[in-house]
């Protein structure tokens, strides 16, 4: 995560250097876009609610001064203004959140917090009902997400945000502040998987997102606000991938789409500072001639936004729309028949910004087009080393321990168990399996053992697949 924040700040700054450099408040600028970059790393490192917490406002904060940056323009102004309280709205999820996790367990460490998770003693009694503790909390903090990550019911500020200049939205919505939502559950992973109801609303909201920024991005004329709803769509695979428990799979989506969608948000600005700041698509028109960097530059990044076989986005959205076919609950069928139809709908809208733009006889003025140009060596260098990573980062992790709980998860994989080599132990009144959970994994990952073929006899039960040897130790109460 910290690679990612860190490598996409870095190629926004360096895009900004010349993007910015003929506006006369550039200095205020890059100091501003330098604000998330130092509080989101501070959000991800931080191992107590207090740091993360600390993250999150900064990165809000952050959010504001950026969309208000040309605070002389009236709908930036009212964009700015909308995307505080909204995600202040957020924040009235997650700090009471943070709140009761230090009522309910005493402290804020988030190590202590998640090994006393699963104590018997989480439940609150109030006024003749029975509310489970953890499922509360759970849930405050979706509202955190919810508010943050852009998702249903919250997502308005997102597309407002393209009031900003071009750098800013590349920054909020690849980078940092849209993915501090998903990196929080994904990161109090532990303490989401104890109440099955959390799990039940995280994949409904996140779900019911991609279909609702899908359908709406189908009818949207302007450039950013089109990659905006996308970027609303692509946060609601990495919600329910979260409540499907696929967290790691979450994360690993994240990553791949701050690739491809800062590539589709610079490749943008370049052409709308190239045509005198005008946004409409329909005012564009017969571009692939005067912008072939930038035509090829989007085209990679719209074949990854869409997950078209082998760039970076298909190996992560492909295998999140499997896991959830294969959950077998209504929850999961439910996620993957939206999320089957919004993908449907990110490839129109995607090639229709394309043909708009590029392929379709030019509707723009005269005078723009004598004056266009492709973008300039350093805008472009961001453009070529964001495009590498829009092809073959998902390649180069997909062997990786992101992809591995999907082999686990499948149902209709066939696995080799050594019946001979299968026991129980009893710890405590509790019994224990050894299952494959995933290549050199140090973490406690929930795999559906109801799905493997088990069978019970006297030694440590062992699952390899394909000759390779994994081992996870998980607490049957747990699942």
């Amino acid at each position: 995560m910290l690679i990612v924040v860190t490598s996409i700040s870095s190629l926004v700054h360096l895009y900004s250097i010349s993007y910015m450099s003929e506006d006369p408040h550039s200095p205020r600028f890059m100091c501003s876009l330098s604000i998330p970059t130092f509080f989101m790393p501070m959000l991800v490192t931080g191992d107590n609610s207090l740091q993360l917490f600390l993250g999150w406002e900064g990165v809000g904060l952050a959010s504001y001064l950026l969309i208000h940056f040309w605070f002389t323009r009236l709908q930036a102004d009212k964009a700015a203004t909308k995307a505080m309280p909204v995600n202040r709205v957020g924040d009235f999820g997650l700090a009471p959140g943070i709140s009761g996790r230090f009522t309910l367990f005493q402290t804020v460490d988030f190590s202590t917090i998640f090994a006393r998770a699963f104590a018997p003693r989480n439940s609150w009694i109030s006024r003749n009902m029975r509310l489970n503790a953890i499922t509360l909390i759970c849930l405050l903090l979706l509202i955190g997400a919810v508010g943050k990550s852009a998702q249903i019911g919250s997502h308005t500020w997102s597309p407002d945000a393209m009031e900003g200049p071009t750098p800013v939205s590349a920054s909020i919505h690849a980078a940092t502040m849209v993915t501090a939502g998903v990196f929080m559950i994904a990161r109090c992973s532990p303490l989401f998987e104890c109440p099955p109801t959390a799990l039940i609303v995280i994949t409904f909201a996140g779900a019911m997102t991609s279909f609702l920024a899908a359908t709406t991005g189908i009818l949207q004329n302007d450039l950013k606000r089109v990659i905006a709803y996308s970027t609303c769509s692509q946060l609601g695979y990495m919600i329910f991938a979260c409540g499907i428990s696929h967290y790691s799979v979450s994360v690993f989506h994240l990553m791949n789409h701050a690739f491809f969608k800062a590539l589709l948000f610079l490749s943008a600005g370049s052409m709308i500072h190239a045509m005198s700041d005008e946004q409409d698509m329909r005012k564009m028109g017969g571009l692939a001639s005067s912008f072939p960097l930038t035509y090829a530059m989007m085209l990679m990044g719209s074949l990854s936004l869409i997950g078209f076989p082998f760039p970076t986005g298909f190996y992560s959205k492909d295998v999140i729309l499997e896991l959830a076919y294969t959950k077998y609950t209504i929850s999961g069928n439910f996620a993957f028949w939206l999320g089957s139809v919004s993908v449907l709908f990110t490839s129109y809208y995607s090639f229709r910004f394309l043909f708009l733009t590029f392929l379709v006889p030019t509707n723009s003025f005269g005078r723009d087009r004598l004056r266009c140009h492709d973008a300039p060596i350093p805008m472009a260098i961001p453009f070529i080393l964001l495009a590498l990573g829009s092809l073959f980062v998902g390649y180069l992790a997909k062997i990786s321990q992101y992809c591995d709980e999907a082999a686990v998860a499948h149902p209709t994989r066939s696995y080799e168990a050594n019946t001979s080599e299968v026991t129980q132990h009893d710890h405590r009144g509790e019994q224990e399996l050894r299952i494959g959970c995933g290549r050199n994994s140090r973490q406690w990952l929930r795999c559906s053992v109801d799905s493997l073929p088990l069978s019970v006899g006297s030694g440590p039960l062992r699952v390899s697949r394909k000759g390779r040897r994994k081992e996870a130790l998980v607490n049957r109460h747990m699942l």
